[in-house]
């Protein structure tokens, strides 16, 4: 078991990580939260086939009533209409404010249900039970919940912290290979930002099966990363935005194909890589470093571009929530493993895409 303290004052919590964590998942809300009688699981038609029942049976053995909310699994049920019927559900569930909803399920699921538990009643607890990579490692730590606008990916959201994060690495073994790689695109975001030996060591795994045997080591890592950057930065007005790496020109390509081509994870891999080969061409990060990025891409299969032409991409990101005014704030590298956060008039964006 590992377990990263996240310091928020009253707001602070635990991330725990092990192996076979799930069912013991009930007694650990039950002793978190004791005033609690019913519990929520939000999750989707993905993963609730595969583990909501055994969360169930564990919280019912701990005392608890379960009500079950299940949406159509992808980014096209992270909306407000979805996020509408799932708050109709608590209440007819008859939810209360000492109860609590746990959202099993990758960063759409935590997103739209985390969204749900800041809204219901104004807010009541929730746990994370992250149950893709990308979740594990990002989604699920720091409180940021959302959903998407048309007008753009996370427009409508808040800041609201989980009671915990409970990480059952044993989860990974039903995801697919394009979804394992999906997430992993975030670590590889953490080396590049903030850690060249996490870097390395993802690069040098002989494959898949390797990655695996280590998956608590990364992991943890990353969550570690994250938590000592929202101890400083819960409200992403700084430093945490260093986490966008790769997000802005992500988002775009997204949003671009309405979110059916490429996958979050993707999508990061392809604006890391053309930043970075953009700043690096600019001087601003150290040579070698956009190679680098590539060469590990590729090795797990995840895309460098998008064919998407760059038109299209500025306005999309002309509504990303990291633009202030006529600026916006872009992450560069300086080399591997130090990310800087660079503020950028909206009139030189275009120089930053090639």
């Amino acid at each position: 078991m590992k377990k990263i303290h996240v310091a928020l004052g009253v707001h602070a919590y635990d991330i725990e990580i092990a192996a076979g964590l799930l069912p013991q998942a009930g007694s650990k809300v039950a002793a978190l939260l004791p005033k609690a009688r019913k519990a929520a699981i939000i999750s989707d038609t993905n993963v609730a086939p595969l583990y909501a029942a055994k969360l169930q049976a564990s919280l019912e053995e701990a005392g608890l009533v379960v009500h079950k909310v299940v949406i159509e699994a992808g980014e096209q049920s992270k909306n407000m209409q979805v996020l509408s019927d799932v708050l109709e559900q608590l209440a007819a569930a008859g939810l209360t404010r000492t109860d609590v909803v746990l959202t099993l399920g990758g960063g759409v699921v935590g997103d739209l249900g985390g969204f749900a538990a800041a809204s219901f009643m104004r807010g009541i607890a929730f746990v994370q039970i992250p149950t893709s990579l990308l979740a594990q490692i990002d989604s699920s730590v720091g409180g940021k919940v959302a959903v998407d606008l048309k007008a753009g990916k996370n427009l409508a959201g808040a800041f609201y912290q989980p009671k915990a994060v409970f990480i059952d690495t044993d989860l990974l073994a039903t995801l697919s290979t394009r979804f394992l790689h999906d997430g992993l695109a975030e670590a590889i975001k953490y080396g590049c930002i903030k850690d060249a030996a996490l870097f390395a060591k993802i690069a040098g795994y002989a494959d898949d099966a390797a990655l695996l045997a280590d998956i608590d080591s990364v992991v943890a890592t990353c969550c570690a990363i994250k938590a000592r950057i929202v101890e400083q930065d819960e409200f992403d007005t700084g430093l945490r935005m260093l986490l966008n790496f790769g997000h802005t020109l992500g988002h775009a390509v997204e949003q671009h194909f309405g979110y059916s081509c490429f996958t979050h994870g993707e999508g990061v891999a392809i604006g890391m890589y053309q930043l970075t080969k953009r700043t690096e061409e600019l001087g601003m990060t150290a040579k070698g470093s956009a190679e680098r990025i590539k060469s590990v891409l590729e090795k797990y299969n995840l895309p460098l571009t998008a064919g998407v032409e760059k038109a299209q991409l500025l306005d999309t990101m002309a509504r990303d929530k990291k633009k202030n005014g006529n600026s916006i704030t872009l992450i560069i590298l300086q080399q591997i493993g130090e990310g800087v956060l660079q503020k950028v008039d909206w009139q030189e964006v275009p120089k930053y895409l090639g």
